[in-house]
């Protein structure tokens, strides 16, 4: 799955992995249930609600998006902690090299698991990659109940105030 990113954006966005409709289609969160296109509209990170197959359009706003794990799979929960933990490593020389001013990690566990932080929680990192700060927020998979549509917009937004100051 390829990325959608490019050098000093002001957040990238990074999935645990790609879902089986995201690989069939190229596009990232491409699955209808996949609250990420709302939630970033949501809370003002782009001025209209974007499709998936518009994902490139991101990077005009200064957005990116990458996965810690670039295997498909149909649930997260297919993935080993040894998959994370690599991708973790990975994603780390990414962020290194593209330096985006903030990465978004989009799930708790999927960032304890790829950066053995196990008292991580949703929101900024003590964390940075160089001079990127990170910040942990909530998956937005439908499966994620604990997560309105607007709680998670409203997190996203927290995340945008700080990228913009």
């Amino acid at each position: 799955m390829p990325d959608v990113a490019a050098d000093g954006l002001r957040v990238l966005f990074c999935g645990i992995n790609p879902g089986l409709m995201t690989a069939a289609t190229g596009h990232h969160f491409a699955r209808p249930g996949n609250r990420f296109w709302p939630a970033l509209h949501r809370s003002g990170f782009t001025p209209r609600l974007l499709k998936p197959s518009e994902q490139e359009e991101l990077l005009s706003y200064g957005l990116g998006i990458t996965n810690v794990v670039a295997r498909a799979t149909a649930r997260a929960d297919e993935l080993s902690a040894e998959e994370y933990r690599e991708g973790g490593r990975l994603l780390a020389l990414k962020v290194a090299r593209l330096r985006p001013r903030w990465l978004a990690v989009l799930g708790v566990t999927a960032y304890r698991v790829a950066f053995d932080d196990r008292k991580a929680r949703v929101g900024p990192q003590e964390r940075t990659i160089g001079d990127t700060r990170v910040w942990v927020l909530p998956n937005p998979s439908g499966l994620n109940a604990h997560w309105t549509p607007a709680t998670l917009a409203e997190e996203f937004a927290r995340l945008r105030e700080a990228a913009q100051r």
